[in-house]
């Protein structure tokens, strides 16, 4: 018997050849039969109260007396699809989704229910889920960030989007997507088929518009009417391109800077404005023109774009009060498309005043160097040095040194001239040379105060005679011959010769017959000590002052007598040393107490003799010594004006003319002089130089107090040698009165007027008529 399954819009499938020989098996018989199916289809998303009726089952032997009982096994039976065991009716209980599962695969048996006997081979059929369109597009990699440059072409591309469909794409229009723009027009379009976003409008300038937000839609079914729908959002951001050329917002700039501005520092700033961004507003600026160009020198900050003025060289108020330059700012990064909008460069102008400040003394030349012989006179002048008030004012200066560069206090500079003397001998071998700094000071406002450096070389002259480079001890053989080599000599000399050192030996005028040993000079610096004769004894002299003179090849000649001391000594045939020490004598007779007792008598006296000299020494001394209730002051008694007397006898602070600048800072108060006498360096002209003989006397006088460790501890000085030049009456000095006649007439000071009439009384002196004042 034919037997067949009746599927629901199914068709037939032939049994294989093994099914059969497998069912022969079980029934023990072998039977013609087919099981006709195909697969089963059932729409998604049924939401029906009852169950969905997917297909039936039927097989040929069914006579429908419900002997066939059928059973449905596989994937979801049971749970999602159900059958009828008697009819073969197949339902879906529950809701199907082909997102979630697109068909299944189910086993069908057909069994004799009284026996259990499967009545067919058991066959696999398939249900399919149909899909309907349940899905919207989406978006998966929205919203999206997009960037193009600003004035592009129309059509060009900005970005792509892609939706998605999770509805079959082989099944009717579900899963046919359609693009479009919701909002972005008229600037953005997009492809309808490829999602892609193009610009729509050209010239689109990111100084007037940057963000664009744009909405795409994607539409399934082909974008019919009942399609499902879904958007995204693409955030569009105009990129920046040089399309801005730079410009000032002024065109004149007025700018100022002191004329004691440092190299380097900061006058001022420009800046051009430029429309762009990053790279493309990045500004270079330039000096193109102007009357400062070498002075001034202008930088690119390139953190704010702007132009720094700086100072390339020193100003001067004086020299020159403004300056105009002439600025350019430009683009360093170019397009070429955009140059027909204009030059990328702008100009300005820029006025510096130059404004004064109160400069110290400046020196010219702005260092010394001054060679000086060691052997110049005290107080001698070695240099001038000049300094100037840089201001229009042009203030007095005042001259002073820097102690702390000269401790030893070799040097002096006068006040007001500047003239660089020496206050104390040099010595090129102690001190070959100083660096001493010299002040310059404005009279009228201290603070301002100029140094320069002063390099002293110290030359050498020949001062110092030659000696011995060691102390030599000769050794001479009791068996020596004549003529036999004692010892070799050589010499030192502090001084530095420019033709270098060359000595001369020679045995000393009081030895020049000496018959023991004689002298050769080798011309290299060094002689030899030779032996005259022989037969040396120790018992008659064992020990020989041989004095040697030495001398230089300077000028003058200098020279000095060193003594060889030569030892006889006993010697072994070899020449070599045995003893060197005579036989000492010894004292027949030892000292008695009496002998001690007059030898320490004689030495008390000695004592009591060297205190007593000592004691009227002091004694001579005393006289020098002030009483410590007088005033001890440093004073100089100046009386170059005799015409007042006493009256015009001024006193001050000798400091004064050491460091003016203390003196200018600080007045002290004086118990011997009124309150309005100040220090010397306020009072004192700037024409007003000392004579260089005042100078150098005084300074002579100074080394002299300095030197005498005997001298009492005044810080006085009061001379009468020098009283001046002011006066009609010339100098009244009685140093050289010892010359002039005492017989002298003084009836010429009757022509002195009446401010010395009664210095002509008192030398009775008469008048024209020939009667006394």
């Amino acid at each position: 018997m034919d037997l067949t399954t009746t599927v629901l819009s199914g068709s037939a499938r032939p049994l294989t050849e093994g099914q059969e020989d497998n069912l022969s098996d079980k029934l023990h018989q072998r039977m013609k039969r087919s099981w006709v199916w195909n697969q089963f289809f059932v729409l998604e998303e049924y939401t029906g109260t009852d169950p969905l009726y997917v297909g039936k089952l039927h097989s040929d032997m069914d006579r429908g007396d419900g002997s066939i009982k059928y059973i449905l096994s596989g994937e979801g039976a049971g749970i999602v699809f159900t059958i009828d065991d008697t009819t073969g009716d197949i339902h879906a209980i529950q809701r199907l989704d082909r997102e979630e599962r697109s068909q299944y695969t189910l086993r069908a048996q057909a069994l004799d229910r009284r026996t259990g006997r499967p009545m067919e081979p058991e066959s696999e059929f398939i249900i399919k889920i149909q899909d309907i369109n349940d899905n919207e597009p989406k978006f998966l990699d929205g919203p999206y960030v997009a960037s193009v440059p600003e004035m592009s072409p129309v059509g060009t591309s900005v970005i792509q989007v892609t939706a998605t469909d999770a509805d079959d794409p082989t099944y009717g229009n579900s899963a046919r997507v359609v693009y479009s723009i919701l909002q972005g027009q008229p600037y953005f379009s997009v492809d309808s088929r490829t999602g892609l976003i193009r610009t729509a409008l050209m010239n689109m300038d990111r100084e007037a518009k940057e963000y664009y937000e744009v909405i795409i839609q994607a539409k399934d079914m082909g974008g019919q009417l009942g399609g499902l729908a879904g958007t995204t959002t693409v955030n569009i951001t105009l990129s920046d391109v040089n399309d801005n050329p730079p410009r000032f917002p002024q065109k004149h700039y007025q700018m100022s800077v002191l004329e004691s501005a440092p190299i380097s520092s900061t006058v001022g700033r420009v800046v051009a404005k430029d429309l762009d961004e990053g790279i493309n507003a990045e500004m270079k600026y330039s000096l193109v023109d102007g009357d400062g160009l070498d002075v001034f020198d202008i930088n690119t900050d390139p953190n704010y774009q702007v132009g720094i003025i700086t100072v390339r060289k020193p100003l001067s108020f004086e020299s020159k009060k403004s300056y105009t330059l002439k600025v350019e700012g430009a683009n360093p990064h170019l397009e070429m498309r955009f140059l027909n909008l204009g030059p990328f460069r702008d100009t300005t102008t820029v006025h510096i005043s130059v404004e004064d400040v109160d400069e110290p003394p400046v020196f010219e030349p702005s260092i010394y160097f001054v060679e000086v012989p060691e052997d110049v006179a005290i107080g001698t002048t070695i240099q001038i040095i000049s300094a100037k008030d840089p201001d229009v004012t042009n203030n007095s200066i005042r001259y002073s040194l820097d102690r702390s560069s000269d401790p030893g206090r070799f040097f002096y500079v006068d006040i007001t001239s500047g003239a660089l003397m020496t206050a104390r001998p040099l010595d090129r071998e102690d001190i070959s040379w100083h660096n001493i700094t010299v002040l310059a000071m404005e009279l009228n406002n201290p603070s301002q105060v100029g140094s320069v450096s002063v390099t002293v070389k110290v030359l050498d002259v020949n001062d110092n005679a030659p000696e011995f480079a060691r102390f030599y001890e000769a050794f001479v053989c009791e068996n020596a011959k004549a003529g036999q080599l004692i010892q070799t000599v050589s010499a030192i000399d502090r001084d530095d010769p420019q033709e270098g050192q060359h000595f001369y030996y020679s045995l000393a005028p009081e030895a020049a017959n000496n018959p023991n040993f004689t002298l050769r000079d080798n011309q290299d610096n060094t002689a030899w000590i030779l032996t005259r004769r022989s037969g040396f004894r120790q018992h008659e002299q064992n020990t020989f002052y041989l004095p040697i003179l030495i001398s230089d090849n300077g000028r003058p000649v200098l020279s000095s007598t060193g003594t060889l001391t030569v030892h006889v000594c006993s010697c072994d045939e070899e020449g070599m040393v045995m003893s060197c020490n005579a036989e000492a004598y010894v004292l027949p007779v030892s000292l008695s107490r009496g002998a001690l007792i007059a030898i320490l008598a004689c030495i008390f006296v000695l004592l009591v003799l060297v205190l007593l000299i000592l004691s009227m020494r002091r004694q001579r001394k005393q006289p020098y010594i002030i009483d410590e209730e007088e005033n001890i002051h440093e004073n100089i008694v100046r009386y170059d004006d005799e015409g007042g007397g006493e009256e015009d006898t001024e006193a001050f602070d000798i400091a004064a003319m050491w460091n003016p600048r203390e003196a200018q800072l600080v007045v002290k108060n004086r118990q011997d002089m009124l309150p309005e006498i100040e220090s010397l360096s306020r009072y004192v002209p700037q024409a007003c130089v000392m004579d260089n003989n005042v100078h150098n006397y005084v300074l002579a006088k100074l080394y002299e107090a300095d030197m005498d460790l005997w001298a009492p501890p005044f810080d006085s000085l009061q001379t009468y040698m020098f009283e001046g030049n002011g006066s009609v009456a010339e100098s009244l000095s009685s140093l050289q009165s010892v010359t002039t006649d005492s017989d002298q007439s003084y009836d010429y000071l009757t022509d002195w007027g009446p401010r010395f009439k009664k210095l002509a009384e008192m030398y009775g002196a008469t008048d024209s008529s020939g009667a006394l004042w």
